[in-house]
């Protein structure tokens, strides 16, 4: 029988421990996927050993190393609410934007927060932060079924039969795009409801039914509400509070599939 040699215990970490990359979230150095990024990238290394593996597996004792500095403790959990006004951008890769949304909180002692998903410069409402890379992770994959509720303000109504058509689906841009719920609140004012976040995706639904919007805000994330909370202002959640961003719609079913495209002889006037 073969005796154990040195690369063998190195691999042995593949059957317990965690995931490399959800240390390195932990530890605030990135979110899970630019953790994965650093990873491919070489950046990274376990007791000395260089590592290309993002679905590698430490122990607590292993040595880990991100461009040669030690690993830093892990940060407390952090999660923040924040009503993001107009005129803010989501994103910290744009060197060029005068005005970050998350420029907006200051945490004492710092941390380094991630978006839990995004609004786009002319939305409004509840974003979530947080340093926590589940959190983060489970608020912005499609397969966790997490809601969010808007506040739709168009420039002409959308008419019931449009209403329908939108919660059925439609193609636009080479994607496809559903709402769960669009209910008529007022005259030219609607509640979406979506378990999606592709990029601007209900004033693209509302564009193509002939009704831009004018106006939109975000109220709601799973079961956590935005509240009375004024915009540009923040406030710490607790993990209670946390924990109902994550709870999904209880009556939101699975969506249907995207129908196959017929090809172009045999596609009708819609």
């Amino acid at each position: 029988m073969r005796s154990k040699n040195k690369n063998d215990s190195a691999n042995s970490v593949d059957s317990s421990g965690e995931r490399l990359v959800k240390r390195l979230a932990a530890a605030g150095v990135a979110s899970r996927r630019a953790a994965g990024e650093l990873v491919l990238a070489g950046r990274v290394t376990v007791n000395g050993e260089r590592i290309l593996e993002p679905g590698r597996r430490v122990m607590a004792g292993d040595r880990i190393e991100v461009d040669g500095a030690p690993l830093p403790e892990p940060e407390r959990k952090r999660y923040i609410m924040l009503h993001k006004p107009r005129g803010y951008v989501c994103t910290n890769a744009d060197r060029f934007a005068e005005k970050k949304a998350l420029d907006l909180i200051r945490l004492d002692p710092p941390a380094r927060l991630f978006s839990a998903g995004r609004l786009d410069k002319e939305s409004e409402g509840l974003i979530l932060f947080s340093n926590d890379g589940d959190f983060v992770a489970a608020l912005t994959h499609p397969r966790y079924e997490i809601c969010k509720e808007y506040r739709v303000h168009t420039a002409r109504p959308i008419p019931a039969a449009q209403r329908e058509r939108l919660c059925r689906g439609i193609e636009e841009g080479g994607e496809w795009l559903r709402a769960r719920r669009v209910e008529e609140l007022a005259p030219c004012c609607y509640r979406f409801i979506l378990n999606e976040g592709r990029k601007r995706e209900i004033r693209r639904m509302t564009a193509a039914v002939g009704a831009p919007t004018r106006r939109l805000i975000r109220v709601r994330i799973g079961a956590l509400t935005l509240g009375e909370l004024p915009p540009g202002r923040w406030r710490e959640l607790t993990h209670a509070e946390a924990r109902l961003a994550r709870i999904p719609e209880p009556d939101v079913r699975p969506a249907p599939a995207r129908p196959n495209p017929l090809p172009p002889e045999g596609r009708g006037v819609q």
